[in-house]
């Protein structure tokens, strides 16, 4: 039944409006009453917030309940289902290699510098040439030298004349035995031996200068081969100028660098296994020298591989040599991916009823793809080859299934 609403209202008195008797102008005008008969009406100020409210409540629960149920569905706090491949572990021999880079140098070898400062007037050795022990393979301008003997020659020639006077004066003394004082026979004696330590001074000398001048031709220390020479005629050298790079090339050898990582695994009489740079064939070989230091700024062990077979190959040319550490003829391995390390050690995962359990392990570390295995794995296990992203428990599967 529609309600009647009653409005009274009240204002002050407008043209128009009667005022009883009496009343000032601007009194208030009476209360009117009007009635308006219809359904209720709300502000319209409180209907609208509301409605909305009731909305955005209704929409919130059914996002929280479809969020909730892919959540139920999905549970993405939990791994899921991951595609492995796995490798039946099996002991079969295993070798352990270390790989390194190294060159070809002569066993002998030796950079040849002259001992006296002087200028270069013939190298009369040239790259390549093979020469003698003790050939003259450069020489020196000696001019200054030569004069330093002549000298020396004519002192002594000097000292032998004096020498000569001295003997005939203690000869004569002699000879007139008591006719002559006794003094002067001891003098004649006394000159005479001072002439004789004379000329032996002299003929010291004269041997000297000859020694010194041999130095101004330069010889080979040994026989080989010349590898360089780093002077011409006219250039002055002194006793740091390199002339010339001898070596015996009748034995060559590798020599390279190990880390020192593996200085402590590197011994000689290790096998080698040799490859020169444009030779698709392999040599053999073997560790022949391992530096009893290891170089403080490099970090780095000197070692020398040698050939099985004398070879004929140029200086300097790059070798590949892989030095066989360690055989064994029944070990379990396993691929690097597959080892996981954590700060509490190394682990790899098995497949065990369709999910992956870690296993911790002890491996031989070493610079291979494949790394031996020593505790934890057991021949037959189904070893997971990849084991990144993997966690413990995960439901896993494989290719076919």
């Amino acid at each position: 039944m529609p309600k009647t609403l009653q409005f009274e209202l009240t204002g002050e008195a407008e043209n128009g409006d009667r005022m009883p008797p009496g009343e000032p102008a601007n009194a208030l005008v009476p209360a009117k009453s009007f009635a308006l008969v219809g359904p209720p009406v709300r502000p319209a100020s409180h209907a609208t917030p509301s409605k909305w409210r009731r909305r955005g409540l209704w929409i919130g629960l059914a996002l929280a309940g479809c969020v909730g149920g892919w959540l139920l569905y999905a549970q993405p706090w939990t791994a899921g289902v991951a595609a492995v491949t796995v490798e039946i572990v099996t002991p079969g021999p295993v070798t352990r290699v270390l790989a390194v880079n190294g060159r070809i140098a002569a066993l002998r070898s030796v950079d040849v510098k002259s001992t006296v400062a002087g200028t270069l007037v013939s190298p009369l050795a040239e790259e390549g040439d093979i020469v003698e022990q003790g050939a003259v393979i450069a020489r020196l301008d000696d001019t200054s030298q030569q004069s330093a003997v002549r000298q020396a020659e004519a002192a002594l020639d000097q000292g032998l004349v004096a020498q000569t006077q001295a003997q005939d004066a203690l000869r004569r003394a002699e000879a007139l035995g008591g006719n002559v004082s006794r003094v002067t026979l001891d003098d004649a004696r006394r000159a005479m031996e001072r002439a004789d330590q004379e000329v032996g001074r002299l003929r010291a000398l004269v041997d000297q200068a000859n020694f010194h001048l041999t130095k101004f031709s330069i010889v080979a220390p040994i026989a080989g081969t010349i590898l360089t020479r780093g002077v011409e005629p006219g250039q002055v050298v002194d006793l740091s100028t390199p002339l010339f790079t001898l070596a015996d090339l009748s034995e060559l050898v590798v020599e390279t660098d190990v880390d020192e990582s593996y200085a402590t695994q590197i011994r000689p009489g290790m096998p080698a296994l040799l490859q020169l740079t444009g030779d698709p064939g392999t040599l053999d070989g073997r560790v022949s020298f391992v530096a009893p230091v290891v170089d403080a700024e490099t970090g780095g062990l000197a070692v020398k591989i040698a050939f099985g077979e004398p070879q004929q190959a140029p200086v300097g040319l790059t070798v590949t040599a892989n030095i066989i550490v360690d055989r064994r003829e029944a070990a379990l391995s396993a691929p690097r991916s597959a080892i996981e390390t954590t700060g509490s050690g190394q682990a790899v995962f098995v497949q065990r009823d369709g999910k992956a359990q870690r296993v911790p392990v002890s491996v031989v570390d070493w610079p291979a793809d494949r790394l031996i295995v020593t505790e934890g794995l057991n021949p037959g296990d189904s070893l997971i080859v990849e084991a990144e992203g993997l966690s413990d428990g995960q439901p896993v599967t494989m290719p076919g299934q």
